[in-house]
Order: C-alpha cells, then structure tokens, then sequence
C-alpha cells in the first residue's frame, strides 16, 4: 500500500525496462506509473493521448515514483508512448539519478 504522495496500488505505467532484458523475460519490470493529476513539475513528463498510446485523457509519467514491480503484476499492454516521449522519460531519469 502507498504511503505519504506514493502513487497508488493499481494505475497504468510505462514500463522503461530495457527491450534487451525483456528479452530475457524477467520476473522483475521497472515501471513509471501515470497520474491524470497534471503537476508543473520537473520530474514528471506529461503524455497526450494519441492513436499509438491508448490513454483516454492527457497524463503525467511520474518519474520520480519509477519502481520495480513483479511482471506478474502487469495487467496487459494498452500502447506505446513512442520515441520522443521515451527520450523524455531518460532524460528525467538520468536528471533523477544523476546518470
């Protein structure tokens, strides 16, 4: 259960594991989960909605929430974020983890 401004238990999430390690099929992801609370905040990177990414209303990847959850866990695959917004989300966290 989240505790303090945690994301909560159950929400949609990028997951920016690496594609050469899902090739591996591990039981592990690293998630970043979306809120449609939309924050003026450097650490979170708002994504439209489109064609490609399934989301029903605009959203804030919550980059400083990333986290690793089991992939039994993951419920299903609504899209693809794409290039640019992937780009945006590395550069966040590398900014987060001083990468």
């Amino acid at each position: 259960m989240p505790t303090g401004s945690e994301a909560g238990p159950r929400r949609p999430a990028v997951v920016v594991t690496a594609r050469r390690v899902l090739g591996g099929r591990p039981n592990v992801v690293h998630v970043i989960p979306l809120t449609r609370t939309i924050r003026q905040s450097s650490t979170e990177v708002v994504i439209h909605p489109n064609g490609g990414n399934g989301l029903a209303a605009p959203s804030s990847a919550q980059c400083q929430h990333i986290r690793s959850v089991a992939t039994t866990r993951v419920h299903g695959c609504t899209g693809n974020v794409g290039p640019v917004v992937l780009g945006e989300l590395r550069e966040v966290l590398a900014l987060l983890m001083d990468l």
